[in-house]
């Protein structure tokens, strides 16, 4: 099989069946598959199941997050390129696997191939497509977005996949860096487009923006401690630049900001289990390499 298509879900029945019913004339089942990941789900997420049953369904009957969920559904795969998607995005191009499996056919040493996101929601494909450069453009980086990417499945496999110690937020910062030390390269395109349909004023309204914040504050600390060989600098400038643009400006954040600290003081010993630090020449090639225009 060569390509695997991977989705994770949680309570956004309406949006995971738009992104099925968009896939379904673009893949071939004989060459192709799509897997889903029901995390936790309590909106009648699973009563697409027969709806779609030409999708391979897994699930948890309690969340257990994003990053643990990709942890489970990423070693059933079939495929040589495993494909990922959000559950709130689509590629606008119908021949993106045939453009994916370009771009590693080129690249021999590229692990991951990095999609171009377009936010927002749009009235068509052809509306989300208008508002980026035309431009075709390839340049190799040190990361990548989830919610549109490519892996070897090789790649995956030398590495010890989406961490079981982040919930959400940061897990690809961590497959990157795994799949950089393990010698392979990550490039971006622009060639392959996904439609990432977030309404980012809903999302600020909803409180998206402190969520996140929280999130990405304590897993970005869990980052450093894992992978880096003398964390205590990075993890130190890291809270000094959040303290200084972000909870002292927004009381929200500031209670935020010390709930994080609490939370990873307490779980240092659990996640230095997982300490596995890369070498000095690993972060020099991170820091040499164009970093992603999110």
């Amino acid at each position: 099989m060569k390509a695997s298509i991977l989705i994770i879900s949680k309570n956004r029945k309406d949006e995971l069946a738009l992104t099925l019913e968009i896939l379904q004339p673009m893949i071939e089942v004989e060459e192709h598959e799509v897997l889903v990941f029901l995390d936790g789900c309590t909106d009648q997420s699973a009563l697409l199941i027969d709806q779609f049953n030409w999708v391979k369904w897994f699930s948890s009957e309690k969340s257990i997050g994003a990053s643990a969920a990709r942890h489970q559904l990423y070693p059933k795969a079939k495929g040589q390129f495993l494909i990922g998607f959000d559950d709130d995005a689509h590629p606008l191009q119908s021949d993106f696997i045939t453009r994916t499996l370009s771009v590693f056919e080129r690249y021999p040493t590229v692990g991951i191939v990095a999609f171009q996101e377009i936010k927002g929601v749009f009235g068509s494909d052809q509306e989300a497509l208008s508002q980026v450069n035309s431009i075709a453009e390839e340049y190799f980086t040190n990361e990548f977005i989830g919610c549109g990417f490519a892996i070897r499945k090789e790649a995956y496999q030398d590495t010890n996949g989406f961490p079981v110690w982040i919930d959400i937020y940061g897990e690809e910062s961590c497959v990157s860096i795994e799949v950089l030390a393990a010698g392979y390269d990550i490039i971006y395109t622009n060639t392959i487009q996904v439609n990432h349909r977030v309404n980012l004023i809903e999302r600020k309204k909803a409180g998206q923006n402190y969520f996140r914040f929280g999130k990405q504050l304590k897993n970005s600390t869990y980052y450093f401690l894992v992978y880096y060989p003398y964390p205590l600098g990075n993890i130190l400038k890291l809270f000094w630049h959040n303290f200084n643009k972000y909870a002292l400006r927004d009381i929200n954040c500031f209670k935020i900001f010390f709930s994080v600290s609490v939370k990873v003081l307490r779980s240092m010993p659990r996640i230095l289990t997982y300490r596995k630090p890369v070498t000095a020449l690993v972060l020099d090639k991170m820091r040499k390499v164009k970093g992603m225009q999110f």
